[in-house]
């Protein structure tokens, strides 16, 4: 080890007072780990002490409820990470400047512990900001009005309130003990976030700030290492890392740092009036493999699990409020195979090479063709003995290759990696999809397991059951509602009347139209026009409280006609917010509403400047003051009943109970029959909603994996509404009588709401002859010792239900030449008789079920000398219901 490297190894040891102390303590009771260091070489960080090839999986605490935490990280946990990765949200622990919340979702404690509990690592990235498609990038809005401040620069009132949010971050975990050297799971912090994107806004005070940033957080002595992504000039004892989609070419700005990658997007967010996007496992898969067969040494999955926007935490503008991601797991914290299972086994695979990974300072490189190549590590094994692992790429988006490597012959599909564990024989391929397949299926809810199995199988058929038959309605009031309005000269900036406590801001003022206007109108055949120079993100324009039309942009040009009647009328605009803008340079001075010159044009005497207008301004709504989404307000305020053949208004409050569904899966309100508007259940707030509809082209009708990957290559859903179903967590919902109220913008119907279930319906499994062996079965014994070759293990397929399910029926079977795909499978010319009872035997009744794939599982060969497959469709029950689906 060089004398640099070794100083960045022993940066970031214990502080010695510390290590004096824990000489004398015993591990304190709750600690997760017998207390250890972290630090780092050039070639990956080192754990107590060794080298470690580590995973990461991006969950973030505020996306998902306490009570969904301990399955998301247990789920994490067993498809291979070793690191649990968080932002570190400011806006929702500090709502109001000095007024701290870390309770709920907010509790950043509890999450650390249940991290540390499952016995896994903790990245935390303080930032402060985020991004994130987070409401303001994760800043709180108050921030904006500190005297003197500019975000992310060299500026002392941003650098204090900065400092003073890390401090307190810092402290709480050292004050819980969870940083590694207390026993706890945290091993590395953050500090800024891809700053090196706006760095040059800045010129030399974002140089400085950098600096700044780096020797603040350095200075507050948590004892682990921090990093800077997309940070190019970070300071020598700050790591920096790559985000991106492929960072298999990323090198750290010195020598004697790592190879990290903070952001693996293996996904992407989506905007209302978007497509889906989706990003196919083999291509994510092909992006880690390449990463680690480059000399990486740290990816962490942005996201693993994506989860809810929930409220108005939703970024901008105009990002959904499911924040799914396309993640392995999905909103719900349901696997989303076979992206789960796919990227499960190739982290098997990376830890079968970890100890060749770890002893090579960097690997052997071999050109293998003109698109393929290998990096080969060797060395003295850490337990004695010669250890080696290979990866074999071809990177050719089109042609499968066919290479010698140390004497043997291997086939390389297109956009590929191989892992040779023992350099010998292939373990896994990224291009080779053995997971399952799972289909979502979106359930009617079932009624309590108390009522009877006719209406049952009812709720099951009745796939417009909807959620209540007896709503109740409150009109919202148009324009000026309250005592709390104020008036004042000329159109006022969005946030700074609101402080972002509302989406909605109303503005009213008098215009006086003369008879000699009217006749001009009249002459010329033209209305007058409402003109605005810039707006965001929804403006809607009242004349008299009649809605004159709605313009929805982010910073457009808004021209409305308006229709004015003789003598005095009120023009009332309101102006939404649909999510802060969360990227980019200043966002302190982005803002909302308007900007420019706002006019009324087409009068006889020339245009009204609007500006100079005396205007009444009201923040929110009347219902949003009075809290009638929530349970202790709602039954104050004046309901009435809605009539079933009412038509939809605009502006309307509604409001029912329902009954929570029967069972453990994942619970929608699916609101398609609505227009634009914002959900509570129980006063929780799920969400804004928004069935605006995506494009019609852009999607792709089928999806291939090769070639580099863009948020707009395989996305789905064109034409039809961007989303329709909205999480509402279990916790916050009671046996019964779950109070839900919409505020609805745009009108919509009520009546035909319902609320569902989700849960992976359908398993589908395709595995061949040709497909590797299991990588559990490369630690047997057997294996271990030489006495097994791993060429003789049959590959397997695992097909798995979500917990609490059981494989309750075998839809489709076949070995041999199947053809089609999931849900589409047929038999081909070649097929075993007996592979639907072979397979139902091993797998029904089950949770999980392993079916080799053989001539001897099958107790046949129907058709010698060629390839067989085994393609499965099987369909997932609740657990208690097996027996009455059997029979249904």
């Amino acid at each position: 080890m060089a004398e640099s490297t070794r100083k960045a190894s022993l940066q970031w040891r214990i502080p010695p007072p510390i290590i004096a102390l824990l000489l004398l303590l015993p591990i304190v009771s709750g600690s997760f780990f017998k207390p250890f260091n972290v630090s780092y070489d050039h070639r990956a960080l080192i754990v107590a002490g060794k080298r470690r090839m580590l995973v990461s999986a991006g969950v973030h605490y505020p996306r998902a409820t306490p009570q969904m935490w301990p399955d998301l990280i247990a789920k994490s946990k067993e498809g291979g990470a070793d690191v649990v990765q968080t932002y570190v949200f400011w806006s929702g622990h500090e709502p109001v400047k000095g007024q701290y919340n870390f309770e709920g979702r907010y509790d950043l404690v509890k999450f650390v512990k249940v991290v540390g509990s499952s016995g896994l690592f903790l990245h935390l990235r303080i930032g402060p900001y985020v991004c994130a498609e987070w409401n303001f990038g994760g800043f709180p809005v108050w921030l904006r009005d500190v005297p003197g401040i500019e975000f992310r620069t060299d500026n002392e009132p941003f650098k204090k309130e900065m400092q003073k949010f890390v401090t307190k971050i810092v402290d709480l975990m050292r004050e819980a003990e969870l940083f590694c050297w207390q026993g706890g799971p945290v091993i590395m912090l953050q500090i800024e976030n891809e700053y090196g994107d706006v760095e040059k806004s800045y010129g030399q005070k974002g140089k400085d700030y950098v600096k700044w940033a780096a020797s603040m957080a350095l200075g507050l002595g948590a004892g682990v290492p921090w990093v800077m992504c997309k940070q190019t000039d970070a300071p020598e004892n700050i790591l920096d890392a790559c985000n991106g989609y492929y960072c298999d070419g990323f090198k750290p700005n010195s020598k004697t740092k790592p190879v990290l990658w903070t952001e693996d997007w293996d996904g992407w967010y989506t905007k209302w009036g978007g497509s889906l996007p989706h990003r196919p496992a083999e291509d994510l898969a092909f992006a880690v493999a390449r990463f680690y067969q480059r000399g990486g040494s740290f990816q962490n999955y942005y996201m693993y699990f994506g989860g809810t926007n929930f409220g108005r935490t939703s970024g901008g503008p105009f990002y959904i409020t499911s924040y799914d991601y396309d993640a392995p797991l999905d909103e719900y914290g349901l696997r989303s195979e076979p992206k789960w299972g796919h990227l499960k086994d190739l982290h098997a695979a990376i830890k079968l090479c970890e100890p060749a990974l770890v002893v090579a300072d960097a690997p052997q490189y071999k050109k293998l063709g003109s698109n393929q190549e290998a990096h080969i590590y060797h060395g003295d094994g850490e337990t004695g003995g010669k250890v080696c692992a290979a990866f074999l790429a071809n990177i050719d988006e089109h042609k499968t290759a066919y290479v010698k490597f140390n004497g043997q012959s291997y086939t390389l599909p297109p956009w590929s990696v191989s892992i040779l564990p023992d350099c010998r024989h292939v373990a896994y391929n990224t291009a080779k999809v053995g997971a399952q397949t799972s289909v979502k299926t979106v359930e009617p809810a079932r009624p309590p397991l108390g009522s009877m199995s006719i209406l049952r199988k009812v709720a099951r058929q009745d796939n417009a059951s909807y959620i209540s038959k007896s709503w109740m309605a409150l009109k919202e009031p148009i324009g000026i509602w309250g005592e709390n309005n104020f008036t004042t000269q000329g159109l006022l900036e969005h946030l700074n009347v609101t402080k972002d406590q509302s989406d909605y801001l109303w503005h009213k003022t008098r215009i006086s139209v003369t008879e000699d206007d009217i006749s001009f109108w009249k002459k010329n055949g033209a209305n007058p026009t409402l003109s605005v120079d810039s707006m965001r993100d929804v403006l809607r324009v009242f004349v008299n409280k009649q809605l004159s039309g709605s313009i929805v942009g982010h910073w457009v040009k808004a021209e409305q006609p308006v229709l004015f009647v003789q003598g005095n009328n009120d023009l009332l605009l309101l102006t939404q917010t649909v999510g802060l803008q969360n990227y980019g340079a200043f966002l302190e001075k982005d803002g909302a509403g308007f900007r420019g010159k706002a006019k009324l044009t087409g009068f006889k005497n020339g245009d009204v400047d609007l500006s100079k207008s005396s205007w009444t301004y009201q923040v929110g709504l009347k219902g949003e003051a009075e809290k009638v989404y929530s349970i202790e307000h709602n039954e104050k305020a004046e309901w009435s009943t809605l009539d079933t053949e009412a038509s939809p208004s605009i502006f309307m409050w509604y409001t029912t109970y329902f009954n929570t569904p029967d069972g453990t899966d994942p619970v929608v309100l699916d609101l398609g029959s609505m227009g634009k508007g914002q959900a509570w259940v129980n006063g929780h707030h799920i969400g804004r909603y928004w069935s605006i509809i995506a494009q019609k082209d852009g999607c792709d009708k089928t999806c291939d994996y090769r070639g580099a990957y863009t948020s707009d290559k395989c996305t789905t859903n064109c034409g039809k509404p961007t989303q329709t179903r909205y999480h509402v967590p279990r916790s916050w919902l009671k046996p019964d009588s779950n109070l839900l109220v919409l505020f609805e913008e745009t009108g919509g119907n009520p009546f035909k709401i319902s609320v569902k279930t989700v849960t992976a319906g359908i398993l589908c499994g395709q595995v061949s002859e040709s497909h590797y062996p299991p990588l559990r079965k490369w630690s047997t014994p057997g294996f271990m010792n030489g006495t097994m070759s791993i060429k003789s293990v049959a590959p397997e397929m695992h097909l798995r239900c979500e917990e609490g399910h059981v494989i309750s029926s075998i839809e489709f079977a076949s070995y041999g030449t199947p053809r089609g795909s999931c849900e589409k499978f047929s038999t081909g010319k070649c097929h075993a008789s007996k592979s639907l009872s072979i397979v139902s035997e091993a797998c029904k009744g089950r949770n999980s079920c392993f079916i080799e794939v053989s001539n001897a599982a099958f107790q046949s060969d129907p058709c010698k000398g060629t390839l067989k497959t085994l393609v499965v469709i099987a369909r997932c029950s609740p657990s208690q219901d097996t027996s009455e689906t059997a029979s249904d």
